[in-house]
């Protein structure tokens, strides 16, 4: 059964920057947690961030890879940089999805860790720019895909084509 790395906030965990959740109610995500297929993981939190906690976003939009590379910061209204609990945390998502063989993750669209097609763009001003938050960059970057929640039949499609390579790749029929 392939586990599938599931944003917290998506699965009703109040642990967005705001205190809040952003609790899905996709039919898909309902049966994958009643088949428990989902690992519910909020990098920010376990990046040692708390709740709630000021936002953030990536400076000049950069995106994820930037972050990873060391060419942008991830920083609050108030200028303070936070990219090394981003970092951290982005590495413990990548960690426990390797430590359970996940190979697809559905994360917040639009998080400075989570994004996968856009993230706020470094102005706070509510503004968003194509982009990957640091957690997706890290996640792709080891071929692990990752889908926004408002992917996720998408998501399906992409689990159910692994399946027609688990024989190859495991010598079973998955």
């Amino acid at each position: 059964m392939e586990r599938i790395l599931v944003s917290a906030c998506l699965l009703g965990s109040r642990v967005r920057y705001d205190g809040g959740a952003k609790t899905s109610d996709d039919d898909l995500l309902a049966r994958w947690r009643a088949e428990g297929r989902l690992v519910r993981f909020c990098p920010e939190v376990e990046g040692g961030l708390p709740v709630p906690r000021p936002p953030a976003e990536i400076e000049g939009g950069a995106g994820g890879a930037a972050v990873l590379a060391g060419a942008a910061r991830i920083l609050t209204p108030e200028g303070d940089d936070v990219t090394a609990a981003f970092l951290s945390g982005a590495r413990q998502a990548l960690a426990a999805a390797r430590s359970l063989g996940v190979r697809v993750a559905i994360l917040k669209e639009g998080s400075p860790s989570c994004g996968s097609l856009r993230i706020y763009d470094g102005t706070h001003r509510g503004r968003t720019t194509p982009g990957q938050g640091v957690t997706t960059a890290l996640l792709e970057l080891n071929g692990i895909r990752v889908f926004g929640e408002d992917r996720i039949p998408d998501a399906a499609s992409y689990l159910e084509s692994l399946r027609g390579t688990a024989f190859t790749e495991r010598g079973d029929p998955g």
